[in-house]
C-alpha cells in the first residue's frame, strides 16, 4: 500500500461509485486471483455502504465471487485506460496468464485477504451479500462495503477532486466498441458539502 491510499468514511464510501465509473472487479479464490472490468457498477445504499455489480455468466471473476463471497471494486483512472480495456476483453479461462499480459499489479491491504489491483483511485472491499435469483436471472450482485479506501491526490475529506488532480487521475466511463470517456469539467450548483 503506498502513502497516498487512506482510508474513506464509510458514510462517505458511496461516493467513490456515485459518478458512474467503469470499475474493476477483483476477486480470489482458492489461491486463483482475477480482474475484470465492469461498466454497470451503483452505489445502492448509504449505512452500511451496499452497491450492485453486473457480473456476466461467461467472466471468470463472476466464480471467484461465488465461490469466495467477497470481492473488490475499484475505479481505474485514465492512466489505466489500456490495462482496463485488457481486462475486460480478455477471459482467465482462456488465458492462465491475463493479468501479467494486461499489465495488472495488485497489492494486500491488512485485514483484507483479497487482490488489490495498484494504480486505481478507489477501493472499495465487499462482502458478498448472496442473492440468488438476481444473481443468476439477472447477473445481478450486491456487495456490502466492508472497507474503503482512496488515494488523497485525487479523493479527500469524502470528495472527488479531478478539477484540481493531474487528468491521469480522472475516472473512466465505458460507451461500446473499446470507446470510453474521462469525467469532465466540474460544475457547481449549490453550497453542499
Amino acid at each position: 500500500m503506498n502513502e497516498f491510499i487512506a482510508p474513506v468514511d464509510p458514510a462517505k464510501a458511496y461516493r467513490l461509485l456515485n459518478h458512474g465509473p467503469t470499475v474493476l472487479v477483483s476477486a480470489r479464490h482458492d489461491g486463483v486471483d482475477n480482474v475484470m472490468a465492469a461498466a454497470w457498477a451503483c452505489a445502492l445504499d448509504f449505512m452500511p455502504a451496499k452497491l450492485t455489480v453486473v457480473l456476466d455468466k461467461i467472466a471468470k471473476t463472476r466464480e471467484l465471487v461465488e465461490q469466495s463471497g467477497v470481492f473488490v471494486i475499484q475505479v481505474p483512472t485514465a492512466a489505466q485506460l489500456q490495462l482496463t480495456h485488457e481486462v475486460g476483453t480478455r477471459s482467465l479461462f482462456n488465458e492462465a496468464d491475463k493479468l501479467q499480459r494486461s499489465g495488472v499489479k495488485l497489492f494486500r491491504i491488512p485485514d483484507h485477504d483479497l487482490p488489490f489491483v495498484a494504480g486505481c483511485s478507489a477501493w472499495l472491499a465487499c462482502r458478498l451479500i448472496p442473492e440468488p435469483h438476481n444473481q443468476s436471472t439477472y447477473d445481478l450482485f450486491i456487495g456490502e462495503v466492508i472497507g474503503a479506501w482512496a488515494d488523497t491526490r485525487v479523493f479527500k475529506d469524502g470528495h472527488w477532486n479531478f478539477e484540481t488532480a493531474d487528468p491521469a487521475w480522472r475516472s473512466l466511463h465505458y460507451i461500446a466498441g473499446g470507446h470510453f470517456y474521462a469525467i469532465g469539467e466540474a460544475l457547481d450548483a449549490g453550497d453542499e458539502k
